[in-house]
């Protein structure tokens, strides 16, 4: 299945979480950070939302950095996806 994001949303697909920490420690699935890095699957397109004009700055491919709390978490195709707004995205990482 195909996804479209509408307005200033943007679909990420969250890059894997760090499994053992630097001192060399396997961490148990429960015990790991949700992930705040992830990359761009999908973007809106923009436009007028909430009545303010909205240019996306994110495109397919980028990698980003965005709140930890934010989005909504969603299962395609058996893959784990997150929406969120362009907002909620805080650096694009080169």
């Amino acid at each position: 299945m195909k996804i479209k994001p509408l307005g200033d949303r943007v679909v990420i697909k969250n890059l894997e979480a760090q499994e053992t920490t630097a001192s060399g420690i396997v961490l148990p699935g429960s015990a790991q950070e949700k992930p705040q890095y992830a990359e761009v699957v999908a973007v809106g397109p923009g436009g007028l939302v909430d009545g303010k004009e909205v240019k996306m700055n994110v495109k397919v491919g980028d990698k980003v950095i965005f709140s930890k709390y934010s989005g909504t978490e969603i299962k395609i195709d058996d893959e784990e996806l997150v929406i969120v707004r362009q907002n909620d995205i805080l650096a694009i990482a080169e």
